[in-house]
């Protein structure tokens, strides 16, 4: 009688047990993602500190300011109700799948281009920008576009961004130097340490109106379509996500902000 009891306690246990593994594994997928944010009612976001027009904040006030940002509090309205109740921590190309995946953050709205190696890494919302990739010239440079960068060629891009694998495939004989974001490629292409800096073109706009003895040249030659990351598995943040980009879109609130950015209507 006694060996029954403790066999039935036993296999209570491991039910238990088991249940509760169950939960734990539920949890790190990411199952209740959109629950957590509620209960802490606040919304962190990694976002770009060095991109204009995207993601810049003022060395004056600390303010962080952009598209990408604007895009971050209504979602935080949607969700909580107020767009104050967002954090954004700085991330960098090479930093932010890490951060998030380490539960840093809850999302990434930084510029980020979706592909299907990503997508074996984290969640992606539906499109909420279509860029290209493009380069960034002194003015007077010989480069006009991709066809003009050889094996004589200098380019700067940045660690962990798509711009340096596609610059490999279209470029191949040139010389690629990588840096940590945007602000030191730029930087480093005022100093001559190279010809030519590439990336999105919406994010070289930006360095072009910072400094106008630079420009945009030649035609965009990949396709860049930004989307938010949230942790692999975290379908009920995506789809919460994907709710108030369709919402802002409807409303006419997505042409508003890309307005107030980009200087144009979205074309499509």
């Amino acid at each position: 009688m006694k060996k029954l009891i403790f066999s039935l306690i036993s296999l209570t246990m491991i039910f238990v047990l088991a249940a509760c593994g169950g939960g734990n594994e539920e949890e790190a997928n990411g199952a209740s993602g959109l629950d957590a944010i509620k209960e802490r009612d606040k919304l962190i976001v990694g976002v770009k500190y060095d991109t204009k027009l995207f993601g810049l904040q003022d060395p004056s006030t600390k303010e962080v300011e952009g598209f990408d940002i604007d895009i971050a509090k209504e979602i935080a309205k949607e969700i909580l109700g107020d767009e104050s109740k967002i954090e954004l921590k700085e991330v960098t190309s090479k930093t932010r799948i890490p951060m998030l995946n380490n539960g840093e953050i809850d999302a990434i709205i930084a510029t980020m281009t979706i592909t299907e190696e990503r997508k074996k890494e984290v969640n992606f919302s539906d499109v909420y920008f279509n860029a290209g990739q493009s380069l960034l010239v002194k003015k007077g440079s010989p480069i006009k576009s991709i066809d003009d960068v050889g094996a004589d060629t200098t380019v700067l891009a940045v660690k962990g961004s798509t711009s340096s694998i596609n610059i490999r495939e279209k470029a191949p004989d040139a010389t690629l130097l990588e840096f940590e974001n945007y602000q030191e490629a730029f930087l480093a292409l005022k100093a001559g340490q190279g010809d030519t800096l590439t990336t999105d073109n919406a994010i070289l706009y930006g360095m072009a109106q910072q400094d106008n003895n630079y420009e945009v040249v030649g035609d965009t030659f990949t396709d860049e379509p930004y989307g938010i990351a949230i942790k692999k598995g975290n379908d009920d943040l995506t789809e919460a996500i994907n709710e108030v980009l369709n919402k802002l879109k409807e409303s006419g609130k997505y042409d508003e902000i890309y307005e107030k950015w980009i200087g144009e209507k979205p074309k499509n």
